[in-house]
């Protein structure tokens, strides 16, 4: 009998998930990560931390289907591989996307090699995405509900650990799965979504990226294209680019964040035409429908989670990067985010924007 290990969060995704590969025979038990204790989320230690709430309704899943369950501590691997990441990104001026190297590092790293030390077969979690083996190599393809899937935060899975995860969500509406979540009596069928970074619950990441750095960011110039100051801004970490909301200035017109530039402490603002362009480098390269590109090729890129993804000419370079050029224009292509890249519903491989 094969054996999986379920990653299970607590939400409806990963208890469905868990359901699924129960009744196909698995032998199974279920895991939920402890990520963040209160403290690396900025919560008092006088109030439960959701996290400490879903751990109690994975457990009572797991339960309700007759599998033991098991909480592993990974608190210092996400604080150094995740959390450290984040701040380090904010301050040289990125705006990182912290699912992408949850997945990367603690999902399908760390969480990876206790499944293999423990010798299963293989892990199992709620994406919405696919997983197919053609002549010989391991595919990942978007969710058939295109409003669910998360193969873009997925692109940096490696041959290996596509061989032995399994989604059993892919092919999945999310009605269909709050559905069956209901139908086998579990307790997690009507849980919204979590919307939060899950160590910045209540929005404010800049409190979280000075409670880890133990710095404080000073106010600096908002400027035009021309240098003209327009304002004082509240640190500089506190924008990302296409921002126009929590400026705090009255201006004549809508002025968005187009540069932030760290030498001199200034958020450069502009117009919206402004922060379109057509072309990006971006490093740490990973590629899954191929070892490495032999040269220029056609493929759809998507630059945010929820963009749709457009035509464009990637090129690779000798040192392992790419330079890609989209056919129109882009709006707010940001320095710290990914860029992964499509043939029809195959993820090609992707990389971050530098």
């Amino acid at each position: 009998m094969k054996k999986a290990m379920i990653a299970m969060s607590g939400g409806v995704d990963s208890s469905v998930a868990a359901a699924l590969i129960k009744e196909q025979g698995y032998d199974c038990i279920g895991i939920t990560m402890r990520l963040y204790q209160n403290e690396d989320a900025g919560i008092s230690c006088k109030n439960t931390c959701c996290s400490l709430d879903d751990v109690e309704d994975a457990r009572r899943v797991a339960y309700r289907l007759g599998m033991p369950f098991y909480v592993l501590n990974f608190t210092a691997d996400f604080r150094k591989e995740v959390i450290s990441r984040f701040v380090e990104a904010y301050e040289n001026g990125a705006t990182p996307n912290p699912c992408i190297d949850c997945n990367r590092y603690i999902k399908f790293d760390r969480l990876y090699q206790r499944v293999k030390q423990l010798g299963f077969d293989y892990l199992v979690t709620g994406h919405y995405a696919r997983i197919e083996n053609k002549n010989g190599r391991y595919l990942l393809k978007k969710a058939l509900d295109p409003s669910k899937d998360q193969s873009y935060v997925l692109y940096s899975m490696t041959q290996e650990q596509l061989a032995h995860t399994i989604f059993p969500l892919g092919s999945m509406k999310k009605s269909e799965t709050r559905a069956l979540a209901s139908e086998h009596g579990l307790g997690t069928a009507k849980k919204p979504d979590s919307q939060d970074i899950c160590f910045v619950p209540d929005g404010d990441y800049a409190k979280v990226i000075e409670l880890h750095s133990k710095k404080t960011y000073p106010c600096g110039d908002f400027v035009d294209k021309e240098g003209n100051v327009l304002g004082q801004h509240k640190g500089i970490i506190r924008y990302t680019i296409g921002q126009r909301k929590g400026l705090g200035l009255s201006l004549k017109e809508p002025m968005y964040v187009c540069e932030k530039c760290l030498e001199d402490n200034t958020v450069i603002l502009g117009r919206n035409e402004d922060l379109f362009s057509r072309e990006l480098d971006a490093g740490e390269m990973n590629w899954i429908a191929f070892e490495q590109p032999k040269g220029p090729f056609r493929a759809k890129a998507k630059i945010r989670y929820k963009q749709e993804e457009q035509w464009a000419t990637v090129t690779p370079t000798d040192s392992g990067q790419i330079h890609l050029v989209f056919d129109e224009p882009q709006r707010a292509i940001t320095k710290g985010q990914a860029v992964v890249l499509y043939d029809g519903d195959l993820v090609v491989g992707g990389g971050v924007i530098w």
